[in-house]
């Protein structure tokens, strides 16, 4: 079981006048000697965010103070983490224990922002519990950007209004979301997606597939069951059914599966050891097991943006409980559950959800494009397009542009 803490909504504070998108560049060139920010992420992503961003700022400004809630990867990049606060990561958390952990972790940032002087709050995605900072931050006279905005075009839309009252600068790295927010009369930044700094410009089929212990006798099909243990033990049985399917309809089928750094060995060989086809293992090289392969099967998430700057076609599944997959029904307001399609505003790749997320109807989609080159073809179009409307690399240094200029005087 999962722990979700949402404190966004418990408390509303008076609406703060929006000011012009252009305002933080005016103020003339001088930047704050020293300027103080104060960074908070949440999960494992807002770290590697985190430290990219606090390496921008220092290459711009090396007299500024980084202090910040996060992990590894930020103390790696300079950022001084603020004493006692572990990385607000509740992904895997249960019990009343890891709650009152939590809850204790709050209470100390909330401390710190209303006890310490900051020139700039930098909130990372996580908005279950960066919406209360945000607040908090707020009221304590700070000012606040929030980067990898919330997804509010997706569900409970009316955050909007919290965002307008305590966020001064929203930074996006979706192409659609600058006008969702400029339109609600909020400052708003697109600075293009991280992830294309993450993904090289090309990769060496070839010579990966060599690296891999892959020949070029058959396809690849590239396997990715998700990022989170629950994504795993839902969708690897199915994604491993369906291997089998196309192991059946090509015996040269070859199977490379790429596993999470979050992920644990023994979650995967649980599965693994019973499968009767032999698939390969590649850890913390999801890029690179994209590019090896001919076809992907990956679990719905920023995979699947990915594996769209990759280029490799790609078979899209969902699976959750039931009793998750209902409310979020009741919440969800998009077209489509895939940031691919959502970005692409149609429908690039197939998706299966829930009930449709067979190994009957993955299998005979993963050989409709495997057989199909028009089809293949046709989608590799279509996430070109994606690729090129996500911008340009260096979506970090363009946000630590605009944290410095809502660090100036």
């Amino acid at each position: 079981m999962e722990i979700r803490i949402e404190l966004w909504d418990l408390q509303t504070t008076p609406t703060l006048p929006v000011e012009d998108e252009s305002a933080g560049a005016d103020h003339g060139e001088a930047v704050a000697l020293m300027p103080r920010i104060l960074i908070v992420t949440g999960e494992a992503s807002g770290d590697l965010h985190g430290a990219n961003l606090a390496k921008a700022i220092m290459a711009m400004n090396s007299t500024a103070e980084l202090v910040g809630v996060g992990g590894a990867a930020m103390r790696a990049a300079g950022v001084a983490l603020v004493p006692g606060v572990p990385q607000l990561d509740l992904v895997g958390l249960i019990g009343v224990s890891a709650l009152g952990a939590v809850l204790r972790r709050i209470r100390a940032i909330r401390t710190v922002l209303k006890s310490q002087p900051w020139d700039l709050v930098v909130l990372i995605d996580n908005p279950g519990l960066n919406f209360h900072f945000a607040r908090v931050a707020k009221a304590a006279g700070h000012r606040v950007l929030y980067y990898i905005a919330p997804q509010i075009w997706a569900w409970r839309p009316r955050r909007i209004k919290w965002i307008q009252r305590r966020v001064d600068h929203v930074v996006v790295i979706l192409p659609f979301e600058h006008d969702l927010y400029r339109r609600a009369g909020v400052r708003c930044t697109f600075v293009g997606h991280p992830l294309l700094d993450a993904v090289a410009p090309q990769y060496d089929r070839a010579a990966l597939r060599t690296k891999f212990g892959l020949h070029e006798a058959g396809p690849v099909v590239g396997l990715l069951p998700g990022s989170r243990a629950g994504e795993v033990r839902s969708l690897l049985p199915v994604l491993l059914d369906s291997a089998q399917r196309l192991m059946a309809a090509n015996p040269k089928t070859q199977f490379l599966l790429a596993q999470a750094s979050s992920i644990d060995d023994n979650l995967l060989q649980m599965h693994l050891r019973h499968s009767p086809v032999p698939v390969q293992v590649a850890s913390d090289q999801a890029s690179e097991v994209m590019a090896a392969s001919d076809v992907l099967l990956v679990a719905s998430g920023t995979a699947t943006l990915q594996a769209a700057v990759v280029g490799t076609p790609m078979v899209l599944l969902y699976k959750v409980p039931w009793l998750t997959y209902w409310l979020g029904r009741l919440l969800i307001t998009v077209q489509w559950i895939g940031l691919v399609n959502l970005v692409a505003g149609r429908s690039v790749v197939r998706e299966f959800i829930q009930s449709e997320a067979t190994a009957e109807r993955i299998t005979e989609e993963a050989l409709r494009l495997l057989r199909d080159r028009a089809v293949y073809d046709e989608m590799k179009r279509g996430l070109r397009e994606v690729r090129e409307s996500l911008g340009e690399p260096g979506a970090s240094h363009r946000t630590a542009q605009v944290v410095l200029a809502e660090c100036r005087a």
